[in-house]
């Protein structure tokens, strides 16, 4: 997922034709650093934001983001805010937070904010306006950034789990030396079927693989792109110097194999996981014996 919105360079141009206010608004927000700090904190914690984290923890990433958030203002530039955005979404991720407890937080500093600045002014109503004029744009760009950088670090950790999931539903597992076996359960999609394909190749390679027993028995249905992909992972692997023996196939998938042009009598396919891997044990015994002659 890209960054959105403006670039770095287009940072002052956010900040609107208030801008000049910013440097007065910094001040106040520095002076009253250790006040406005614990008013968002007890906020957050009346809201029952980041529940899976410590109050000491809490503390230290609003004592971060409040500095960093400051920062933007004085600077105009979020490119720092983003860098630690994505820090904090690494750290805070894992621990189960989600992302509407982020954009939550960040909206009740915005909040926090917004009410000491009426204070200040309260009795200056033009320059309140002329304030917040100065204000909010820059509010709405850092809640954005923080929010956009949060759930492009989430969707990388979903794709990571994902990746993770895959590869544990699909273990190449050694038999003995030089044999493999790849079970596959479960729905073959195309992602799966790519991955499994690697995983299997980099087993062969791992292992200086002789023989692979692809057991396909719990696998209900693949449509005829991932039956191409099964088809080009035996072609791999005959290539790589390994034999392989495909299980389990069903009637209905032998079809989507004859469907797509594939001849059966060209692969080495056996009934049962059992039959397969005694077939893989006699390839390989012979293997060796050749390989010692």
């Amino acid at each position: 997922m890209a960054n959105s919105g403006p670039g770095p360079g287009d940072d002052q141009q956010v900040w609107g034709d208030h801008a000049a206010l910013l440097p007065e608004l910094v001040s106040h927000l520095q002076t009253n650093r250790t006040s406005l700090r614990e008013q968002w904190a007890k906020r957050i914690t009346d809201a029952r934001l980041l529940s899976a984290m410590t109050a000491q923890e809490v503390f230290t990433e609003v004592t971060s983001v409040y500095d960093n958030y400051v920062a933007v203002l004085e600077t105009g530039s979020v490119e720092e805010l983003r860098r630690y955005a994505r820090d904090l979404s690494e750290r805070i991720i894992p621990r189960g937070v989600e992302t509407d407890e982020v954009v939550g937080i960040v909206l009740l500093l915005r909040d926090v904010l917004a009410r000491s600045l009426f204070e200040k002014y309260r009795d200056d109503f033009d320059l309140l306006n002329r304030v917040l004029d100065a204000y909010e744009p820059a509010a709405n760009r850092i809640a954005n950034t923080v929010a956009v950088s949060f759930v492009e670090q989430r969707e990388r950790v979903i794709r990571q789990q994902q990746d993770s999931i895959r590869e544990l539903s699909t273990p190449v597992l050694q038999v003995r030396e030089r044999l493999l076996i790849l079970p596959i359960i479960g729905i073959l999609d195309r992602p799966r079927a790519q991955q499994l394909t690697d995983q299997l190749l980099r087993g062969i390679r791992t292992h200086r693989a002789k023989v692979v027993v692809i057991d396909i028995t719990g696998v209900p249905d693949v449509d005829e792109a991932v039956a191409d992909h099964l088809v080009k992972a035996v072609d791999a692997s005959r290539l790589m110097g390994a034999n392989v023996i495909i299980t389990g196939l069903s009637s209905e998938i032998a079809q989507t194999l004859v469907t797509i042009g594939v001849d059966l009598t060209k692969m080495n396919t056996v009934g049962d996981l059992q039959g397969g891997i005694e077939e893989a044990e006699r390839t390989l015994d012979i293997t060796v014996t050749d390989d010692r002659h």
